[in-house]
């Protein structure tokens, strides 16, 4: 028999993401966010090594279980990794980590993309567990769409090798289409990896669209409509209603397997968790 979702499945085991400059928000937020909640922490170009386990900290002074963020190509040095995974490993912030490429075109050190230090054999030395990998269902701007799920069987044939428990954690999307066919692919690939899907939290248009464009998202016109706003008004908030509603809908637990969701909080973490509280009254 099909397993059919609602949209209240999909909530009932979400995460979220925060910088290491929302920590103020995070302490806000805290009342509105199930004990336990996976909360990212980044690893920006602007962020120094303090900032980033003080989010951590915070993460689990709240009540909630920190993911930080690995930016392979922002790191100098292996010395560098092994500081970074010893700090969170002294924080109680390293059984769960997001393993990332990163932004910068050219690699800081050694490590050019996230399975390159999966496969340092570092990780679990410093006691991660799990690792959370990328996946792109809208395609990246700069990576050639094969070279991509390259990375990704790749990727997950490393955290296999390792002993390594994983999930794929998806950049944000605007069709629950184009999700939910690409996650039918991840499974023909034989990836049974459990995917956190990533959504929009609510923000306001022109800042939707500007992270849309940065990250390549395909944000065309076609695509936002069905969303829920238009190019021509540019005014005012949106939120993930009709995506978390259509890929509810689309949902074939045959096909498409363990999924959950994950908040990329472009509007803060307090205004996304008052959003699921909302969503989930109506």
């Amino acid at each position: 028999m099909t397993k059919v979702l609602t949209p209240m499945d999909l909530l009932t085991d979400f995460s979220l993401e925060m910088t290491g400059k929302d920590v103020d928000d995070l302490r806000q937020a805290t009342p509105l966010i199930p004990a336990g909640t996976r909360v990212n922490v980044t690893f920006l170009g602007n962020e120094d090594l303090p900032m980033r386990l003080a989010a951590a900290r915070a993460v689990l002074e709240s009540g909630f279980a920190p993911v930080p963020h690995i930016s392979a190509r922002r790191l100098a040095s292996r010395a560098e990794l092994e500081q970074y995974l010893g700090a969170l490993r002294d924080a109680g912030a390293s059984e769960r980590v997001f393993a990332v490429g990163g932004d910068p075109a050219t690699p800081a050190g050694p490590y050019a993309d996230s399975e390159t230090v999966i496969r340092s054999g570092l990780l679990p030395e410093y006691g991660v567990r799990h690792v959370s990998i990328a996946g792109y269902p809208e395609g990246h701007p700069d990576i050639d769409d094969e070279l991509l799920w390259d990375a990704l069987r790749g990727k997950a044939d490393s955290l296999a090798k390792q002993g390594l428990d994983g999930t794929i954690l998806t950049q944000f999307a605007f069709d629950d289409e184009a999700v939910l066919a690409w996650i039918e692919r991840v499974r023909a690939e034989g990836i049974d990896l459990p995917i956190r899907i990533g959504v929009p939290g609510p923000a306001g248009v022109k800042r939707l669209i500007a992270f849309a464009t940065r990250f390549g998202v395909g944000a065309n016109a076609m695509i936002i409509k069905k969303y829920g706003f238009s190019l021509a008004n540019l005014v005012g908030t949106a939120g993930p209603d009709k995506l978390i509603t259509g890929l509810a809908a689309g949902y074939d637990e045959a096909r498409h397997g363990r999924v959950g969701l994950h908040f990329y909080t472009f509007g803060g973490l307090t205004a996304t968790s008052e959003w699921i509280q909302a969503f989930r009254a109506k």
